[in-house]
């Protein structure tokens, strides 16, 4: 029995389709379930605090720059790195008269470093909440770049293009399984009911 090409190439863009998003899927629902009970699945939180004295000659540096607001020394920059760890490529620094503040946040961690201008005093600190806070931010796209952006975006519109092919397919299932359309609309229907009825 020869198929019908449409049929045939519909079948062709599911599959592929499903393939493609199979990773996200998972992904995303998995992350679906422990941020609907982010309340009972917690993490552990690791915070690491370091506190170091820049030296005489840094401290100048740092003030000088304070006072031109421009781009963190690379010098600076190197000595904050070794001694607390902390990458700064593309941290913008945050200049005050009497500080220099650095926020970098991450998926599933948060950390800062802030600079006293006037002791030299230099205080690091980095909270990791764990894989599951890790996840969770990657299922929000919590400060997770451009490249992750746009992987959401394509994510997003083959998931679509597997919805919409799964339709159809349905449709042509509806002549020898007349249950299709009423389980379809049950889909829909649940869904609907539950934000107008039980969402307040």
């Amino acid at each position: 029995m020869r198929q019908n090409p449409s049929i045939g190439s519909l079948r062709q863009w599911h599959w592929v389709s499903s393939a493609l998003c199979l990773a996200g899927l998972l992904l995303f629902a998995a992350t679906g379930i422990t941020l609907n009970h982010a309340a009972r699945i917690e993490g552990r939180s690791e915070t690491t605090t370091v506190t170091v004295v820049l030296p005489e000659a840094l401290h100048a540096l740092a003030r000088e720059t304070a006072r031109s607001g421009g781009e963190l020394p690379p010098e600076l920059a190197d000595f904050i790195t070794r001694h607390t760890g902390a990458q700064l490529l593309e941290r913008p620094p945050e200049w005050s008269e009497t500080e220099l503040y650095i926020a970098m946040p991450r998926p599933g961690a948060d950390a800062w470093l802030s600079l006293d201008l006037d002791t030299g005093e230099l205080l690091f600190e980095d909270t990791d909440r764990g894989w599951i806070a890790y996840f969770n931010d990657l299922h929000k796209g919590r400060h997770t770049g451009v490249a992750w952006s746009w992987f959401i975006d394509v994510f997003a519109g083959v998931c679509v293009l597997f919805s919409l092919t799964g339709l159809l397919l349905l449709q042509r299932q509806v002549p020898s399984r007349p249950t299709t359309w009423p389980i379809t609309g049950l889909g829909l229907l649940v869904p609907v009911l539950l934000m107008l009825l039980l969402i307040h």
